[in-house]
């Protein structure tokens, strides 16, 4: 199979991902922080060594304001939800994930107030219409990084000093940038990150993290076993066991661990350059085929490795099965939950084919690709 879908899941991993979640689980899977043996000592560093490498990749001078969650959708709940309190102002975009947008307006029944600022046809957010919505209870502006849906890279230096400027939160959503593009919190005024282990980080599914700047109070959402400060009957309030009530994914983080370490022996500049190869080469070639439209800013250094169109009037759902069953090619269609961003740019209704490149991709497979597209544009 030729796997188009890394914006969803990076596949394959390193295999250094793999053997580092074997080797966990078949040599010290025990439960971290919870008691005091060889084995869970051993899964304890492994999950603290993650934190460390986190920390490396993204400039976080403590890799303790690491919490690990299940996904990036868990963190954003953590960070939007425990942010906000009734009377507070959000301000978001039309480009975002459900997995901002849905807690956002689930606030709304509490008294959380917001604004949605709306992109341009090509997904693009101008930091100046988040500033000018800036409100006097504005207390967290939340953005993507890149859209999930036309691969637009957003300006988050620009708006974290807009944030800084006002004193107010800025909370990143990294689903599409962890691991690719650079990220920095403390140049960029960044106070919350939230990121899955899953897709550029190259770790496995059920691992993912968000990071709090020093500091920052939140409310956390469960409450539970912590391994720590078991005599009492409320949470502790130190980070990271604030935020990680229950037994951790602990193999799986330990594999994300090796995933970012691969990364960083590997290069993200390395990793960025080549994926940004591919991307202008199916750019530049599907360009080229008629009836088919591309949706983004489609020019490299605006534009992440994750490519939207549609052929013609084609269902998008269609032409994805055709290229799955046809071709053998992974590529994912409809609205990826991400329904105002659809609307921002006009596939709503017919909802697109995402091609999303990873590191493990070639151009060989671009070619096979466009290929696959020339023939079927020509039937559809």
């Amino acid at each position: 199979m030729v796997y188009f879908d890394n914006a969803a899941t990076s596949y394959p991993k390193p295999k250094i991902v793999y053997d580092k979640i074997m080797e966990a689980m078949t040599e010290y899977g025990a439960n971290p922080g919870r008691s005091g043996h060889k084995k869970a000592l051993a899964i304890s560093r492994g999950i603290f060594e993650t934190r460390v490498q986190l920390s490396k990749l993204f400039n976080i001078k403590d890799p303790l304001n690491i919490i690990f969650t299940l996904n990036c959708t868990e963190a954003l709940n953590t960070a939007i939800k425990g942010v906000l309190k009734p009377g507070d102002h959000v301000i978001t975009t039309s480009m975002e994930h459900n997995s901002v947008l849905r807690p956002i307006v689930f606030l709304e029944k509490l008294g959380v107030e917001h604004t949605i600022v709306q992109g341009d046809s090509k997904g693009r957010i101008n930091p100046k219409d988040i500033e000018n919505s800036i409100r006097p209870n504005t207390k967290l502006i939340a953005t993507t990084h890149i859209s999930n849906l036309t691969g637009t890279i957003m300006d988050i230096e620009a708006i974290g000093k807009i944030a800084k400027k006002h004193n107010i939160l800025y909370l990143v959503d990294g689903a599409q940038s962890a691991g690719v593009y650079d990220i920095d919190v403390n140049s960029m005024n960044i106070d919350m990150l939230a990121f899955p282990g899953h897709k550029g980080l190259l770790g496995p599914q059920g691992t993912g993290g968000l990071y709090i700047r020093e500091g920052l109070d939140l409310t956390e959402i469960f409450q539970g076993g912590t391994g720590s400060v078991s005599h009492s009957l409320t949470q502790p309030d130190v980070l990271p066991d604030k935020f990680e009530s229950g037994t951790p994914n602990g193999p799986g983080i330990v594999g994300l661990g090796a995933g970012v370490k691969y990364i960083m022996e590997i290069g993200i500049d390395n990793i960025r350059k080549k994926e940004e190869e591919l991307t202008k080469h199916f750019i530049e070639e599907a360009l080229k085929i008629e009836g088919i439209k591309l949706y983004g800013p489609l020019e490299i250094g605006l534009h992440a490795p994750v490519v939207a169109l549609n052929i013609k009037d084609a269902d998008s759902s269609e032409i994805s099965y055709i290229l799955d069953e046809e071709y053998d090619i992974a590529v994912r269609p409809g609205l990826h939950c991400a329904p105002l961003a659809h609307k921002t740019i006009g596939t709503f209704e017919q909802g697109v084919v995402r091609f999303s490149f990873g590191y493990e991709n070639t151009h060989e497979e671009i070619e096979f690709a466009v290929k696959a597209l020339k023939e079927i544009a020509r039937e559809v």
